[in-house]
């Protein structure tokens, strides 16, 4: 019998563990993926943290997977073996329903998420849904890939909501806002990054790639904004980054989950000035941002971890550690540093 390594989440706000399970056989409609990379993710922070719902212990995490096809189970056409594919946050949907209908399987009641309610990416082989899965731009190696499929995708899911809007801020300067702010800057518009008080090396970190100002989260711009995305899982930050909207500008809450939000006077949100959740991701906001970020090109900053080393990638992440994203690389010699891409 074949076995695979897995780093695995068994009881809530436990450290992963190290485990060697039978590699998966891919049924109907799926496909097995040999894993080159997996993005770590701040959501995998609050599955460690039990701070999502219903989490099914044991459990794979990891929805940033990059890998190959080694094998298709029955009902597979679109896919060969040796393929190079990702796999995202979104592991299946209804298709029924009719949020599946409008196009907003995002919002499919009966939704599935990878490295969630589906074992994920922190292991060196993963089944998943043929119809869930994409195939990657050239030009990215497997971990600069990685933090395309939920960092990327986040972050181009947000800025659509923010519309034409030309002075956008970023709040928590982490690996999607290091990746939208390429997309914004090459859109022309000018980005105002806010990192957490007194990280000076975040703040050239955000003008390095562009940003016109960068400062903590506790001071205001030097101008109103158009709009602003909060990363950060901060509720505090929410009447924050209102203040620093003119009328009618947008505040959108790209994570899936934030400590409560404070109460605020009417008058933040007085003036037309309106907030916007982000809930998950579609297939279509995949195929469009996997099309769009080699035309930019985007490129990622990333910091290599051993699979092994999931733990260490976790809590760099929590205490802001890291330039750009974490990903956890399955080949033991491929480890090690931080790689912007060239």
């Amino acid at each position: 019998m074949s076995v695979m390594r897995a780093q695995v989440l068994e009881t809530a706000g436990s450290p992963l563990v190290s485990r060697q399970r039978p590699v998966p056989v891919p049924g109907p409609g799926q496909v097995l993926i040999e894993v080159a990379a997996c993005g770590v993710c701040r959501t995998d922070l609050h599955l460690r943290d039990a701070e999502l719902p219903a989490i099914p212990y044991p459990v794979i995490p990891g929805h940033e997977i990059v890998g190959r096809i080694r094998s298709c189970g029955p009902g597979v056409h679109d896919f060969e073996a040796g393929a190079r594919v990702g796999v995202a946050w979104l592991g299946s949907s209804c298709g029924q329903c009719e949020a599946c209908q409008a196009g907003s399987e995002n919002l499919c009641s009966r939704a599935r998420f990878t490295g969630y309610q589906i074992d994920g990416g922190y292991a060196t082989e993963t089944v998943a849904d043929a119809r869930y899965v994409f195939r990657l731009p050239d030009g990215y190696s497997d971990a600069e890939a990685a933090p395309l499929l939920c960092a990327g995708l986040i972050g181009f899911r947000c800025l659509g909501f923010c519309g034409p809007a030309r002075r956008l801020g970023l709040y928590g300067f982490g690996a999607a806002a290091h990746l939208v702010i390429q997309l914004a800057r090459f859109e022309e518009r000018t980005v105002f990054a806010f990192t957490r008080p007194g990280d000076r090396a975040g703040q050239e970190f955000a003008r390095s790639l562009g940003a016109a100002w960068a400062g903590g989260s506790d001071e205001s711009p030097p101008t109103p904004l158009d709009a602003a995305i909060l990363f950060a899982p901060v509720g505090s930050l929410v009447p924050r980054a209102l203040a620093a909207v003119r009328p009618g500008g947008i505040v959108v809450l790209g994570g899936i989950h934030m400590s409560d939000l404070p109460g605020f006077p009417y008058a933040l949100i007085w003036g037309e000035r309106r907030l916007q959740s982000v809930a998950h991701l579609t297939r279509a906001d995949a195929r469009a941002f996997l099309a769009r970020a080699p035309q930019v090109p985007i490129r990622t900053q990333v910091q290599t971890y051993p699979l092994e080393g999931a733990n260490q990638a976790l809590e760099d992440l929590r205490t802001g550690r890291i330039r750009g994203a974490a990903v956890l690389v399955m080949s033991r010699a491929d480890t090690g540093g931080t790689k912007p891409v060239s």
